[in-house]
């Protein structure tokens, strides 16, 4: 009879295991590592992409918006242009109508050579100088906003 506490172990009862070798916990970790590794390129490589499509996006959303800006001052000057046309030039009303036929002219031009960054840095700069009056503003368009959004 075998001795239970001997440290020798009595190998007959074993199946035999030749030729299959058991996966031993090295191959397992460099396996799993190696998959991770793989998803995490995989990742990279999606988020690359989703990179790029997202700044070619914004790219065609700027031009797209500049050029709807254009459109805008071209069509304010157009208006001035037409309202000095068929406006009285005398009167009253013909002060009126030159007054705002000059207003939309400079209105357009402006548009057209500062575009939104021109606009964005006045809007800074004005805000900057007036903090005041233009947070009392933000307050009462917020209000307004959330009275017409309310059921």
């Amino acid at each position: 009879m075998a001795n239970m506490g001997s440290p020798i172990k009595n190998r007959a009862h074993e199946p035999a295991n030749y030729g299959t070798q058991q996966p031993t916990e090295g191959s397992t970790m460099d396996k799993a590592k190696d998959a991770a590794s793989s998803v995490a390129d995989q990742a990279r490589n999606v988020a690359s992409n989703v990179a790029n499509q997202a700044g070619q996006v914004a790219s065609t959303m700027k031009e797209k918006s500049e050029d709807a800006l254009s459109s805008v001052a071209c069509g304010m000057q157009s208006l001035a242009g037409t309202i000095r046309e068929n406006a009285p030039r005398e009167g009253m009303l013909g002060n009126a109508s030159s007054s705002v036929a000059r207003t939309l002219e400079s209105g357009g031009k402006y548009l057209k050579e500062e575009g939104f960054k021109g606009i964005g840095e006045d809007m800074t700069d004005m805000i900057r100088r007036n903090p005041i009056p233009a947070l009392l503003l933000g307050i009462g368009v917020g209000f307004l906003l959330a009275r017409a959004t309310r059921s």
